[in-house]
């Protein structure tokens, strides 16, 4: 793995070096405007046509009904089931108390404002099923989409070669109350969710992480439909900031963990020693070969690169430059440093909390911004299946306290309507 000296590096070699999934020659966005250009042209027909061709499978229909997602799952075993069960049990904890009503504020005599939440009505969740299958990202959008009261939950996954899902996955979709899957992957589904084909509805909202290709459809059809996103979600990353205090046989394991996802992946670690450095990267080694990905981990790790700064603040800088998805702090000192995180999507606090607990079952999200979009966004909450609207209601006493204010204002910025239409219920 590369390394890097942080004494050594300029500000703009800061700015090249965490740069990440950047299509310069837009060679992405060019396939998948292809592609959503076909799905709005032929639907449904384009989107058999895509399974065929991506996916290496012929499909009869682009669902999967509660007879047979019931079907399906029944290979899950008792053990599995009441892991998902404790994982659905966390999750919804964490996030059932992220629904609060707020306070109605009077800011004067006569005029109170408040704001009340309304459920998004249709939401999709994208559900990846590439090199990983992953029912967690199911659990991980559907438990907060219940819990805000969305009115229709719209599923799409890739087929497997049997033209059906993993049993997982038909598993997570029962518990959760879902009882249709549609059988879509990449860009694909993404186009499907926000133009509607025959057989999948139109959502307002769609949710969920992806690799470049579906990343980059979803930030083109938010500038170009009336579907929004949640946020830009793509290829997995993790940060380790490490001390001397550190176990560098957990930390090596949290890079291969986040490396595991596919080759397109990142596992940076910064850390203060060059000793540091090679007792982790020796773990690496160590742990690698008995891994059933390790191709895949050893193709994310040419990516991915060491970080060798004096301090412990000076990693943090760099952390908040980097703005990873998941930022672990292998320190005793973790608490001295977190008021001094700017940008992460989600953070794991010390040498016993790896991100795989947030990924699976500790009650956070793990959908979380990726590709430095941690500076400008959050990871999904209940929040992000909500609307937050205000109200105000006005009585006599708070026409008469608001009134000349309202008409000044509007007078000088030379709406003299907006004036009137509070001047009118003064004289009255």
């Amino acid at each position: 793995m590369k390394t890097y000296k942080y004494s050594d590096l300029s500000t703009s070699d800061i700015q090249k070096l965490v740069q990440r999934n950047v299509d310069q020659a837009n060679e992405v966005r060019a396939v998948v405007e292809e592609v959503i250009a076909e799905v709005r042209a032929n639907g449904d027909k384009a989107l058999i046509s895509y399974a065929a061709k991506f996916d290496k499978v012929e499909l009869e229909k682009l669902y999967l009904d509660k007879d047979e997602l019931i079907t399906i799952a029944a290979s899950v075993t008792t053990e599995q089931k009441a892991a998902f069960e404790v994982a659905y049990h966390n999750i919804y904890k964490f996030h059932q108390a992220q629904l609060k009503t707020e306070d109605k504020i009077e800011t004067m005599p006569g005029v109170t404002c408040w704001r009340e939440l309304r459920p998004i009505e249709k939401v999709g969740l994208y559900i990846p099923g590439g090199s990983a299958v992953l029912p967690s990202t199911l659990l991980m959008l559907g438990i907060p989409a219940l819990i805000a009261g969305c009115r229709e939950i719209v599923v799409c996954s890739p087929p497997q070669k049997d033209g059906k899902v993993n049993a997982f996955i038909a598993f997570v979709a029962l518990l959760l109350g879902i009882d249709r899957i549609y059988l879509a992957g990449g860009a694909q589904a993404i186009a499907a969710m926000a133009y509607g084909t025959e057989t999948i509805a139109k959502v307002d909202k769609i949710f969920g992480p992806g690799n470049q290709f579906v990343t980059k459809a979803k930030t083109i059809i938010q500038s170009t439909t009336t579907t929004a996103i949640d946020m830009p979600a793509g290829p997995s990353e993790v940060l380790v900031i490490a001390d001397e205090t550190c176990n560098p046989s957990f930390v090596a394991a949290d890079l291969l963990a986040q490396s595991e996802h596919g080759p397109d992946s990142q596992a940076i670690l910064v850390c203060t020693s060059d000793k540091i450095a090679d007792e982790v990267l020796l773990e690496v080694e160590k742990q690698t070969p008995a891994l059933p990905r390790a191709e895949i981990i050893r193709a994310a790790l040419k990516n991915s690169y060491f970080v060798i700064t004096d301090t412990l603040d000076e990693a943090m800088s760099f952390s908040n430059a980097y703005a990873p998805e998941h930022l672990i702090l292998a320190t005793l000192e973790w608490e001295r440093l977190t008021a001094g995180i700017l940008n992460a999507g989600s953070i794991f606090l010390g040498n016993l909390t790896p991100e795989s607990a947030g990924d699976y079952a500790s009650g956070t999200n793990h959908t979380l911004p990726t590709s430095a979009f941690a500076r400008a966004y959050s990871g999904v909450s209940v929040d992000s299946f909500v609307k937050k609207i205000t109200f105000q209601h006005i009585t006599a006493e708070g026409i008469a306290n608001i009134a000349s204010t309202v008409e000044i204002l509007a007078e000088l910025e030379g709406l003299l309507a907006h004036r009137n239409a509070i001047s009118i219920r003064k004289e009255k």
